[in-house]
């Protein structure tokens, strides 16, 4: 990447970008600058910056080779020590980590030293200042972030880093450029995206080859025992085994991951108040500095009050639209029935697809109205805010696309139609979703940089050399930004449950779902490559609240194969004069195959025993060098 030179004649190279609005005025621009500038003695961060030529509310911001290991220690980076143990990095011992050759390069990727320059910067904090300079409505007190205030006053419109145009193109071409039957390279892609998006691309490859015994189970199923119902009990006990068994490995997996990572026992950083929180100035008990307080007892009236029958309306409504598709199908049957052409024949499909597109249509106008909502409660850290959209979204998600097959199943008891419409959903929201995350963002990104897309071009064609640092920051800073991996683990969430739940029924649901996770692979790869902004390193250990949300859609995965074993006519058959017997029967064995689920996740250590060994032996050495710091210091003062 080019090197820029800063007002002290320094070079270095630029990591970050922050753009701020065309109205903001120059005196701010400076003194934001400055405060970058500063010392961390005088309440600065210590960065290098240097405003964009061309416009001067972009500045492009960087840091020293010392500055960054400074930082490493600061955000408690961990890194492979001599003896191949993970250890957090501490500049007077940077000479006994592995990889450490007298600097910061190649020690650090560019995602981690972006990572360290995006986390200085929010650590910036108004000092004597009561506002922004030229911006009296821009208000600060001693101890608020400064970039935090900027955020929420539309001041600082974005921050990003910018891609490396080389490790870019290397890793597009061993990531989805080439067609392989080779593994992901998730080094590689958390080497440059960072750890949490290596773990969502590790959970969607560990999810495809989980479901691969399930999709060769399910053909020989398909192909010789379709109509023959009976047969789905085997698949459905099947079913019962698999879905606990793979989110237990994962668990095991993605705690390997995370240790070779250096983040399975990184401690989490103090969270500070998200941009959008507002208060009551107050104190903060933890910190002791000033920051806007909320009572507790107003957001929970706002969350029981308004939130939740906000949330039950929308599920009634969602019933409802239910209702109508049931109409619907019953007309459909009705026609069919009275005059079977092949046209009739395929009428027969129409209300399901028109169903499965206002399913999707729901959901996206609900997720608007869940953040707004949430963030109309006024959470104060940003990790309580996500819990709350996603609980609110989950459950919405949910009913809304599973609702309609339950009825079909346990109300209606029509297995016929029940694999007809879980048929008929699973691939019209496949399509829908390609179509969503991979060609319509291409489409809008190509036709928002055409201009600057054909100027690139031109001038790759003519001198072959690196696009200029300049117009690769206007390019990137128009691209789309990445919301983070929500809307990715929420489709795969959703799939999950499809195969889990009903896929005895259906044995295809596991094929269809392995060919749309394949392509989502290379979809998804080429949009984060491409289509996004290059989005902030996330230290991650693990997928976090939605490893629940998984595990809870295997539990609700017991009850309804036990349910869908005690409709069939080759287990009813055993009970002909008693149904209530039958019932008594089907919840004992759910609750002992419940209880022998939650025995195995018990069973099975979420981290491997050698890993538990390698990060006891490490906590055992810190404390012997604790106790050894003592004696020494108690030694010295007795002398």
């Amino acid at each position: 990447m080019q090197q820029l030179v800063d007002v002290t004649g320094t070079s270095f190279t630029p990591l970050v970008v922050v753009e701020l609005a065309t109205n903001t005025t120059e005196e701010a621009i400076e003194w934001l600058l400055s405060r970058i500038r500063d010392k961390q003695e005088i309440g600065g961060v210590e960065l290098r910056a240097a405003l964009e030529k061309e416009n001067p509310h972009v500045f492009l911001v960087g840091a020293t080779r010392q500055r960054l290991l400074s930082g490493a220690e600061e955000v408690g980076l961990f890194k492979e020590y001599n003896d191949g143990s993970m250890r957090g990095f501490t500049c007077a011992n940077k000479h006994n980590f592995t990889e450490f050759m007298g600097n910061a390069n190649g020690f650090l990727s560019k995602a981690e030293c972006q990572y360290i320059v995006k986390h200085e910067l929010d650590t910036l904090r108004a000092q004597s200042e009561t506002h922004v300079p030229g911006h009296s409505e821009a208000k600060l007190y001693p101890g608020k972030s400064i970039i935090r205030r900027l955020q929420s006053k539309g001041i600082l419109i974005q921050i990003f880093p910018l891609h490396e145009q080389e490790d870019l193109k290397r890793l597009s071409f061993t990531w989805y450029k080439r067609v392989k039957l080779s593994l992901q390279p998730l080094d590689a892609i958390r080497q440059y995206f960072g750890e949490g998006q290596a773990l969502y691309f590790g959970f969607l490859e560990f999810f495809t080859f989980a479901l691969v015994p399930m999709a060769l189970v399910g053909v020989p199923y398909y192909l010789f025992d379709w109509e023959d119902y009976d047969k789905y009990v085997i698949f459905a006990g099947f079913n019962l085994v698999w879905c606990t068994v793979i989110l237990e490995l994962w668990k095991r997996y993605s705690a390997s991951l995370a240790y070779c990572w250096g983040t399975l026992s990184r401690k989490k950083a103090f969270e500070e108040p998200r941009p959008g929180f507002h208060g009551v100035l107050g104190l903060n008990p933890v910190t002791g500095r000033e920051e806007p307080l909320y009572p507790n007892a107003k957001r929970q009236l706002r969350i029981y009050l308004v939130s939740l029958p906000f949330v039950l309306l929308c599920l009634y409504l969602s019933l409802y639209v239910m209702m109508i598709y049931f109409q619907m199908e019953g007309w459909a049957i009705s026609v069919h029935v009275e005059e079977p052409t092949f046209w009739t024949g395929i009428l027969l499909f129409i209300p399901s697809i028109i169903y499965a597109v206002v399913i999707e249509i729901m959901n996206l106008i609900y997720r608007y109205a869940a953040e707004f909502l949430t963030e109309w409660e006024n959470h104060r850290l940003e990790s309580s805010y996500q819990n709350h959209l996603i609980l609110k979204v989950l459950v919405f998600n949910f009913f809304n696309c599973f609702a309609s097959l339950f009825y079909i199943a346990f109300v209606m008891q029509d297995m016929a139609l029940l694999r007809q419409s879980l048929a008929t959903l699973l691939i019209t929201s496949q399509i829908l979703n390609q179509f969503m995350e991979a060609f319509l963002p291409y489409w809008l990104q190509r036709r928002r940089n055409k201009k600057m897309l054909r100027k690139v071009q031109k001038r790759r064609t003519l001198d072959g050399q690196e696009l200029p640092l300049a117009e690769q920051v206007r390019l990137e800073a128009d691209m789309s930004t990445y919301l983070g991996t929500f809307d990715d683990y929420l489709e795969l969430f959703l799939l999950f449950g499809y195969v889990s739940l009903f896929s005895c029924v259906y044995p295809l649901a596991a094929v269809l779902v392995v060919l749309n996770n394949i392509t989502e692979v290379y979809s998804d790869a080429f949009k984060m490559c491409h289509v996004f902004k290059r989005p902030f390193s996330d230290p991650a250990a693990n997928i976090g609240v939605w490893q629940l949300a998984f595990e809870a859609m295997s539990v609700i995965a017991v009850v309804t194969n036990c349910a869908l074993i005690g409709l069939s006519p080759q287990v009813k058959a055993y009970f002909p004069d008693s149904e209530i017997q039958l019932i008594l029967w089907i919840v004992a064995i759910e609750h002992l195959l419940l209880a022998f689920k939650f025995l195995l996740s018990f069973l099975i250590p979420d981290v491997p025993k050698h890993i538990q060994i390698r990060l006891a032996r490490l906590e055992f050495e810190s404390l012997e060098a604790l106790k050894k710091k003592v004696r020494i210091q108690d030694g010295g003062g007795t002398m």
